[in-house]
C-alpha cells in the first residue's frame, strides 16, 4: 500500500467519523447529560462498533448483502428499531427534570456506556457498505495483515477521537448550563433526530 493511497484511506475515514449520524448525535447528547468521562467510553465503544463493521467489510460481508439482500434488510429493520426505541426513549423521559452534577450519581457504568455506543454503531449497518467501498478503492489484494490491522486502528482511533472531541465540547459548563432551562425542548429535538434516523435507515 502506497503512501499516497494509505493518506487517502485516513482521509476517507475521517471523513466518514464526522458525518452526521445516530454515533456523533449520541456522543453529543451523552457529553452533555452525563459529563465527558461517560463519553469517552461511549465514544470507543463507538470506535470499536466501526472496527466491527470494517472487519466484516474486509471480509465480504458486502458480497453476502449482495448475495443475500433480505440479510442487509432485516440488519437495518433491527438497527433501525433500536434507534427508534431510543429516539422514543429520549422523547418520552423528556420532561423529567434534570439533576445536577453536585447531586447526581455516576450516570451509568463504564462498561454500559461503552456498550451503548457499541449498540449505536452497529444499529446502522451502512458502515460495511460504506467500508467496502473505501477498502475496495484504497487497499490493494496483496496488502499484509499487519497493514489491515493498522488500517483498523486508524478507523478505531479516528471514530473514537471524534466522539470524544463531540461529548468534550458538549459536556462544557456553558453548554450544560443552557441545556438546563431547555432540557425537554433539547431531549425531544434529540429523541426526534434519532428516531428520524431509525426510519431513515430503514427506508434506504
Amino acid at each position: 500500500m502506497t503512501l499516497a493511497a494509505f493518506m487517502v484511506f485516513v482521509g476517507l475515514v475521517v471523513f466518514a467519523a464526522i458525518s452526521p449520524g445516530p454515533a456523533v448525535l449520541m456522543s453529543a447528547r451523552t457529553g452533555l447529560t452525563e459529563g465527558l468521562r461517560t463519553g469517552v467510553m461511549l465514544a470507543m465503544g463507538i470506535g470499536a462498533g466501526a472496527v466491527v463493521w470494517a472487519s466484516t467489510a474486509m471480509f465480504g460481508l458486502n458480497l453476502l448483502f449482495v448475495a443475500a439482500p433480505a440479510l442487509l434488510w432485516a440488519l437495518k429493520i433491527g438497527g433501525a428499531a433500536y434507534l427508534v426505541w431510543m429516539g422514543w426513549k429520549l422523547w418520552r423521559l423528556a420532561p423529567e427534570p434534570f439533576v445536577t452534577a453536585d447531586s447526581r450519581p455516576v450516570p451509568r457504568s463504564a462498561l454500559s456506556a461503552f456498550r451503548l455506543g457499541l449498540f449505536t454503531q452497529l444499529a446502522n449497518p451502512k458502515p460495511a457498505v460504506m467500508f467496502s467501498a473505501i477498502f475496495l478503492g484504497t487497499v490493494p489484494p496483496e496488502t499484509p495483515l499487519w497493514t489491515y490491522a493498522a488500517l483498523l486502528a486508524v478507523i478505531f482511533a479516528s471514530e473514537t477521537l471524534w466522539n470524544t472531541l463531540v461529548a468534550r465540547i458538549f459536556s462544557l459548563e456553558r453548554t450544560r448550563a443552557g441545556y438546563v432551562g431547555l432540557k425537554t425542548v433539547i431531549d425531544r429535538g434529540f429523541g426526534g433526530l434519532l428516531a428520524i434516523l431509525g426510519l431513515k435507515i430503514a427506508a434506504t
